[in-house]
């Protein structure tokens, strides 16, 4: 029914404060709607809770990733500088491990190694391909992102001109023995209009493009490389091998490989307390990428496997409180520091690293817990990376914690929560290590299980051994399948903020 009469009135110094003029439509006894105050307050109380919260979420979300230097203000860009000629950036060889890293092996078109390469279409990089076989589209796909980066930098820096690759993945041995070009991780580049004094500033642009190495080595081009894909952490947290394992309720343990979201694992509470914390996702899930992994072996024969970017929580001196040891980037653990792990008294104890050293697995996994931490192989760490501060990644992804609490609470863990099989637990009790001379693959589970030579003088040959699922055909381009990103997608929304809003410095490099 449609009101045709005059507007109701308010009257605040009546006792019903609403006034109806007609009986019967918007009235109570006597044509008054009478409200109760209790009911008022509480109306505004529900709606002053669902502001809150829904200021809190966007708060999170938008600054999840601050504060920091600089923080709510965008970074002024700053006046690019010509590289001078025979320099080169960083002032490194281009094999040292701060550089692009050292040389894994020549690639062919018969190795299985070929299936990383990925081809590079883009219609504002001219390729020169003189062998007329495609070979300088070919590269590995952290190659190919900064070179499509450096492709967009230059037609803002010089309109109307071009990128134009002279030389990418080498098959025909035309460079050194140890050139990264044989592996598709190098190109040599230069301006379409070919100009010589463009040169210096184009070699800075590959820089700031993301490059691992720049040298101007020649007066005709600028030599470009990058690290191998698996031993960087682009759009990614820091991981634990498949292999790696989580002790469940009662004493169980699972591997990573196995696990799943709604699986309760041992963790640390911020004040010190062991509990049962479950799994509310994988924020980075790759069951055939392969990785380097740092491992810190302890006194008590603990070995930590992760990556070097991953949080791990670390003392210089033997300290009992846990509150003293600090959330620090793996690749700053060092023989004589202390990590924190489970005792078999089932407390907390500290013990000290003996060694560190480096292997290489295929499979990595991040499981985010509900408390932020977890130990993994019996070794506290933390569920986050790429940032050096647990306690402001902790809070960034308290929103997201929260919304997969509920939802899990809701649908309930029956399915998600399924124990490992006997036979799994019996085979990954103790997983197989490698020598320097063999890859040795676990049969059960396969992926995760594997680890690589990391022996540079046989690696081509070892490569072979590794099973690759996918096949390529003659060679071209179009049959080289590109990885799909399996990176949690908040993850990478905060990665980004963070680099918008946080100094550089607090990133792991």
């Amino acid at each position: 029914m449609l009101w045709n009469g005059p507007p109701p009135r308010f009257d605040p110094h009546h006792s019903n404060a609403f006034k109806c003029p007609r009986r019967g439509l918007l009235s109570g006894h006597g044509g008054s709607l009478k409200v109760s105050p209790m009911k008022v307050s509480s109306w505004w109380e529900s709606l002053a809770r669902l502001g809150l919260l829904a200021i809190f979420t966007w708060s999170s979300l938008v600054q999840g990733c601050g504060p920091g230097p600089g923080y709510g203000n965008r970074p002024r860009p700053r006046k690019l500088t010509p590289m001078p000629y025979k320099t080169s950036f960083p002032k490194l060889s281009e094999n040292n491990l701060g550089a692009s890293g050292r040389v894994e092996g020549k690639i062919t078109r018969n190795s299985e190694r070929f299936n990383e390469l990925v081809c590079n279409y883009n219609t504002d990089i001219i390729f020169k391909d003189e062998e007329k076989t495609l070979a300088d589209r070919f590269m590995t796909k952290r190659c190919k992102d900064c070179l499509n980066k450096l492709a967009i930098a230059v037609m803002n820096h010089w309109p109307g001109t071009k990128l134009r690759v002279t030389e990418a993945w080498d098959e025909d041995g035309h460079h050194p023995p140890d050139s990264l070009h044989y592996e598709g991780r190098a190109v040599d580049i230069t301006t379409s209009d070919r100009i010589p004094d463009k040169y210096g500033m184009l070699a800075q642009l590959a820089v700031e493009a993301g490059f691992d190495f720049v040298y101007y080595e020649s007066k005709y081009h600028v030599h470009c490389s990058v690290k191998a894909d698996h031993s960087v952490a682009v759009e990614k947290g820091g991981c634990f091998p498949g292999w790696a394992r989580v002790t469940l309720a009662g004493g169980g343990q699972k591997t990573l490989a196995s696990l799943g979201p709604g699986d309760r694992v041992l963790a640390l509470t911020g004040s010190g307390h062991i509990v049962l914390s479950r799994v509310l996702l994988f924020l980075h899930q790759d069951h055939e990428s392969r990785s380097t992994f740092l491992v810190l072996a302890t006194k008590d024969g603990r070995r930590l496997a992760l990556s070097p970017h991953h949080l791990v929580f670390l003392a210089p001196h033997h300290k009992l409180h846990h509150s003293e040891y600090k959330a620090q980037f793996a690749s700053r653990a060092k023989p004589g520091d202390y990590v924190l792990v489970h005792g078999a008294d089932g407390r907390v104890q500290p013990s000290r690293i003996t060694s560190v050293s480096q292997e290489e697995g295929i499979g990595v996994y991040a499981p985010l817990t509900e408390h932020g931490t977890l130990f993994v192989d019996g070794v506290l760490a933390s569920s986050y990376a790429l940032i050096e501060d647990h306690r402001l990644a902790h809070w960034a992804f308290g929103p997201l914690r929260l919304l997969l609490t509920f939802t899990q609470l809701v649908r309930g863990e029956g399915t998600l929560g399924a124990q490992v099989t006997e036979a799994e637990r019996e085979h990954t009790k103790k997983p197989t290590h490698c020598n320097t001379q063999h890859i040795c693959v676990n049969q059960t589970l396969s992926s995760p299980g594997m680890y690589v030579n990391t022996n540079t003088s046989d690696r081509q040959s070892s490569w072979a051994a590794v099973p690759i699922n996918r096949d390529i055909e003659g060679g071209h381009c179009d049959s080289v399948p590109e990885k799909v990103l399996s990176v949690h997608w908040y993850a990478r929304l905060l990665h980004r903020l963070g680099q918008f809003f946080l100094d550089q410095k607090t990133f792991h490099h």
